[in-house]
């Protein structure tokens, strides 16, 4: 089992009851997300017009589709045309927002429109989020008022009041890439804010909902699987973007951010399936915070396939963190492999047998049981058996690459490292509660708030997560993890749990959130011992920064398959924006069993992930299922 998977509910994604209600340093800053930043003449220069004439006269293709290059062709434009209606117009759009609702988003690049009409009174568009998913709207429908200001021609504001909040929705332009850009923001005198939303509603009915959910779907937005559902980053919505994808075009939203603040996507509400929430979260401990906002979202049309935008996004990503450097820095046998064993057994036979079916060179073998202490059990103490030991080096001889696991996060409260960083445990943004886990009858039953029965019971695995912001932190695992690689000679480690950032009540440790934390701690693993390959546990925008490998999980199907699973795959996404840093292999139940086994190999081979399989012995090699047994033939051609 992963430590990463048994967590507080309340960061991963869960169904809503309504619109709003769920149940339950900084590295590399190139540009500032703004208005400020963006803010230019809309006068056209000779250079923007040629640099217009060489876009048109070259479109590249992107995997069999044009990739459509939405340069400078004017600056745009925003006006204030009547009280409380603004009109967008940019080189890619027409736009209009009637007292804050996009009643209106045109392409001209295919002369679609791609919002419907829709019921404006069940909802404001801009609203504040409390603790437990309180939605409280900010806009005109309790005694609300709202003023129009025109700022500039590229930019205007829209002021709300009404009985319990105050806000401001901030509209620009984007000259540059011809993207509509809003900047929603809200306040009110009752402390407990946790986010502030912009909700984009009456969205076309034909169009898919693509998404960086468990590494990539594509979903009718009517699907029960994201139905009413709430998705924070970067734990469940691994990176800052979502398409709304037609037959050839479509839409997409996005925001660039390179300051790992929190923010969260809304899909849909309860009887209101064709509507988006964006929110932009306030940080940590929210219990006297009275606003939130500072986030810009960026719309934009395109034509072709999801692979247009995401391919945008992507080149954002790379100037954002310089990961040109970073794709530089990766092994190049990390691309020569052909297949992966999760949770492999430590038993010599089994690296025999496999190596006389496949090139163990093509080969990676996560080991989990590798430490004289049980597993999950004393982190972080990490010492090698001597069977460890011997399995190890003869993988190594027979040219294996084998990732032992660590744990970036989690101490067992039981060891003597505890005490020292035990002031710096995840606690739970709302409910305050110790993040972590334990393990008794088949299940997770959380953490202990008893600071005696916390260090009492080590039998039922135990976990509490530190903050990886905290130094000490870092430094003592990463000194532990060297003494390991240097020992056993590894070129790559597993350091589990590394999606599990968010949010917290104690957000900020040493000014570092956990999401910027783990980014640091993943970067100074790969610097030990000369440098090391890093894998850790999921895939997102964060983490695939310095990992070299990630083992994810399937939709909300980590130790059970759900109903549906099957149409969750076919969307490679995460692959496509972090494959070049980064692959990813599988988790659980992949030996091919029964039907099921079958759809959870084959869903993870949708997403481009390294062909994976579990086996209890060498027996599963030398007597394969039907399913293993094609793992090893491909592997082997």
């Amino acid at each position: 089992m992963s430590g990463g998977v048994y967590w507080d509910a309340c960061m991963q994604e869960v169904p809503a009851d309504r619109l709003g209600q769920t149940r339950g340093d900084r590295i590399g800053a190139p540009r500032m997300e703004g208005v400020h930043a963006m803010q230019k003449t809309s006068m056209i220069s000779r250079r923007d017009l040629l640099r217009a004439a060489a876009v048109a006269s070259a479109v590249p293709e992107l995997n069999g589709r044009a990739l459509v290059v939405q340069g400078p062709a004017q600056a745009g434009s925003v006006r204030v045309t009547s009280d409380g209606v603004i009109s967008i117009e940019t080189s890619t759009l027409r736009a209009v927002l009637d007292r804050g609702f996009l009643v209106k988003l045109e392409s001209k690049l295919t002369g679609e429109s791609f919002i419907e009409g829709f019921d404006r009174t069940r909802f404001d568009p801009l609203r504040l989020i409390y603790r437990g998913g309180e939605a409280v709207d900010a806009g005109e429908r309790l005694f609300g008022n709202l003023e129009t200001r025109q700022v500039s021609g590229t930019c205007a504001e829209l002021r709300f009041h009404n009985w319990n909040t105050d806000g401001v929705l901030r509209v620009s332009v984007d000259p540059d890439s011809g993207d509509l850009v809003l900047e929603p923001s809200a306040y009110s005198s009752r402390p407990g804010v946790r986010a502030c939303r912009y909700v984009v509603a009456g969205i076309r009915r034909d169009l898919r909902l693509v998404a960086p959910f468990y590494q990539g779907v594509s979903l009718e937005l009517t699907d029960p699987l994201i139905q009413a559902s709430h998705w924070r980053w970067p734990q469940s919505w691994e990176a800052g973007f979502v398409i709304l994808q037609g037959r050839d075009s479509g839409f997409w939203i996005h925001t660039q951010d390179n300051r790992y603040r929190y923010k969260a996507l809304q899909v849909g509400a309860e009887g209101m399936p064709y509507l988006l929430g964006l929110d932009t979260e306030a940080y940590g401990p929210i219990d006297d915070n009275l606003a939130a906002g500072g986030l810009a979202w960026r719309i934009n049309v395109f034509k072709g396939d999801w692979r247009v935008p995401a391919e945008r996004y992507r080149r954002w990503l790379w100037m954002a963190y310089d990961l040109e450097k970073e794709e530089a820095r990766r092994a190049s046998w990390i691309h020569q492999l052909r297949m992966a064993i999760s949770w492999c057994p430590t038993e010599m036979a089994i690296l025999e047998s496999l190596a006389k079916r496949v090139d163990p060179r093509r080969v990676l073998i996560h080991l989990p049981h590798w430490r004289t202490d049980p597993y999950d059990e004393n982190y972080p103490t990490y010492e090698p058996s001597e069977q460890a030991k011997s399995f190890i080096a003869r993988a190594h001889q027979l040219g294996f690459h084998v990732l032992p696991h660590f744990n970036s996060l989690e101490v067992d409260p039981t060891h003597p490292v505890y005490s020292m960083v035990r002031d710096f445990q995840y606690r739970d943004v709302e409910t305050k509660r110790l993040y972590g886990w334990s393990w008794v009858e088949g299940r997770s039953i959380g953490v202990p708030e008893s600071n005696a029965s916390r260090l009492r019971f080590r039998d039922k695995k135990v976990m509490v997560k530190i903050h990886p912001g905290l130094s000490m932190w870092r430094s003592l695992l990463c000194e532990r993890i060297e003494a390991n690689a240097r020992a056993l000679n590894l070129e790559a480690v597993f350091i589990d749990v590394t999606l599990v950032t968010g949010n917290l009540h104690n957000c900020l440790v040493e000014g570092m959130t956990s999401s910027e934390g783990i980014n640091r701690l993943i970067h100074e693993v790969s610097e030990l011992a000369g440098g090391l390959a890093v894998g850790g546990e999921g895939l997102n925008e964060v983490i695939a920064q310095g990992l070299s490998f990630a083992q994810v999980h399937l939709f909300r199907s980590s130790q059970k398959s759900i109903e549906g699973l099957e149409r969750t795959g076919g969307c490679p996404l995460n692959d496509f924006l972090f494959g070049r840093l980064c692959r990813s292999f599988g988790y659980s139940r992949l030996g091919g069993r029964d039907p099921d086994e079958e759809l959870r190999m084959r869903i993870h081979e949708e997403h481009n992930a390294l062909p994976t399989i579990t086996i209890r012995s060498a027996e599963d090699i030398e007597r394969p299922t039907p399913a293993v047994r094609r793992v090893l033939e491909r592997a082997s051609a």
